[in-house]
């Protein structure tokens, strides 16, 4: 970028940090072992474990991994999973949609999950695919 003021000249270069301007990729998400939550979905008893990078999730972003098993503990595989993070004492959403992939049979990662504030915020995941079901997965972000 080119700035004239004041008879001067100058010449700025816009340098940008981190994965996204040098193409290098982000570190993937770690997960632990143990989930923070299980929910059941609205129908079809499926159980959704979730496990959240950072372990605890703080304001800011953050990633979830979700399992999905059946009433017997099968992976249930081929599901498409819409995730949308929602702060109900509020009435709002954020501006940034997460993007789910399939890792693994009966396993989906949602990243990034923004959430930009403290207090508690949902997960409402709508599932299709191999069935068709709904849950609501709550976290407090301190």
């Amino acid at each position: 970028m080119f700035v004239r003021a004041l008879g001067l000249s100058m010449t700025l270069a816009l340098v940008g940090c981190g994965p996204a301007m040098t193409g290098d990729a982000a570190p993937a998400p770690s997960f632990s072992d143990a989930p923070l939550e299980t929910v059941t979905s609205t129908s079809g008893g499926v159980r959704i474990a979730l496990r959240w990078s950072p372990s605890v999730p703080v304001r800011g972003e953050n990633a979830a991994q979700l399992t999905f098993v059946d009433g017997l503990g099968q992976e249930i595989d081929g599901l498409t999973v819409d995730v949308v993070p929602w702060m109900p004492a509020h009435g709002h959403g954020t501006s940034v949609q997460p993007v789910t992939t399939a890792t693994e049979p009966g396993v989906v990662v949602a990243t990034p999950l923004y959430l930009y504030m403290s207090g508690a915020w949902q997960l409402r995941l709508t599932i299709s695919g191999a069935l068709e079901a709904s849950a609501v997965a709550t976290v407090q972000i301190p």
